[in-house]
């Protein structure tokens, strides 16, 4: 979808919404690509009810879910200019803006969930939070994204030389590109849409994902091997444009801090119980899940995704910093 396009689309969804709103002084329109349900859009749509609630109606969310105002790429940019007040995003659109990003990007940079947790929550996310504002954005939290680990339909992967030769599907990005590269395999970009397809064919042996989408996509169905690796942990981030912003008053913004601060508990309880119903689906369908996996030599050949990518002093530290957290 053209900028353009999106454009017109966000302004045609505004109009749509007026005549709800109107009870509202203000109205915050909020986008997101996962679908309605998704935990994200609900916790979203909890931080409206609570600003609703706190500020006696005064202050209102619109949650726009399944790329109703564009996908990612398009809606940050609308967003920037304050066409979008609010959106949910991965983290990946954001590396060649906000530098900070790429880290949380990297493979194996969190020890497990509950390690990305102390880290995004603490100091190192606030000011992880704060990167965003010279681009134009306020950072308001992180949400979960699951994490990530291979499915394949050839083999189960126990160790890097399983991987060997493999053809597997990875964003297009160039730290998965380069992931791969380190452990041996073949990868092969790919829009999400073809992958399905792909792996049933053979263009591809497998993909990476977490829990839900590779239910969700019925990728279960054609790779019968899901390695819990758990390569991945990214967070996801909602942030607010500057522009719209600057337009509250300071009791008003620390009310929409608050209230996306609280949203968190709310998604994260939601992806817990998402992530579980799709772990359940997916055994009951036969999938042999690999959980026996030594994680060591997976992250030790990532030495040289780090030398590249981690170039500056400021990644250096942050680096150093998510390591010395427990």
């Amino acid at each position: 979808m053209s900028y353009l396009k999106s454009f017109a689309a966000a302004l045609l969804a505004s109009a749509a919404i007026a005549t709800s709103a109107a009870a509202c002084e203000v109205t915050l329109k909020s986008s997101d690509t996962h679908p309605d349900g998704y935990p994200t859009v609900e916790a979203v749509k909890q931080m409206g009810k609570l600003l609703e609630e706190r500020t006696g109606g005064r202050l209102c969310v619109e949650v726009f879910h399944s790329a109703q105002l564009g996908q990612e790429k398009d809606t940050i940019e609308q967003t920037k200019f304050g066409v979008i007040d609010l959106n949910r995003v991965s983290m990946g659109p954001f590396n060649n803006l906000v530098e900070e990003t790429k880290v949380v990007s990297l493979p194996y940079i969190f020890k497990n969930t509950e390690h990305m947790h102390h880290v995004m929550d603490g100091p190192i996310g606030e000011d992880m939070l704060k990167a965003f504002e010279p681009h134009g954005y306020v950072g308001l939290a992180f949400y979960d994204g699951g994490s990530r680990s291979f499915y394949n339909k050839v083999k189960p992967i126990k160790s890097i030389d399983d991987l060997k030769g493999m053809k597997v599907r990875v964003m297009q990005s160039d730290i998965f590109v380069d992931m791969m590269t380190a452990l041996g395999a073949n990868a092969t970009p790919m829009p999400y849409g073809e992958v399905y397809s792909a792996i049933q064919t053979g263009v591809i042996d497998g993909a990476e994902n977490n829990w839900p989408s590779f239910e969700s996509s019925g990728h279960y169905e054609v790779a019968g091997y899901y390695t819990l690796d758990e390569h991945l942990i990214v967070p996801e981030v909602l942030v607010m444009s500057k522009v719209s912003w600057d337009k509250l008053s300071a009791e008003d913004q620390a009310a929409v801090r608050q209230a996306a601060k609280d949203s968190v508990p709310v998604m994260r309880d939601l992806w817990q119980a998402r992530e579980k119903a799709s772990e359940e689906k997916v055994r009951a369908a036969g999938v042999e899940v690999i959980t026996d996996i030594d994680k060591a030599p997976f992250m030790a050949a990532m030495d040289s995704v780090y030398e590249k990518h981690v170039t500056s002093e400021n990644l250096k530290d942050l680096v150093k910093r998510i390591r010395a957290t427990d």
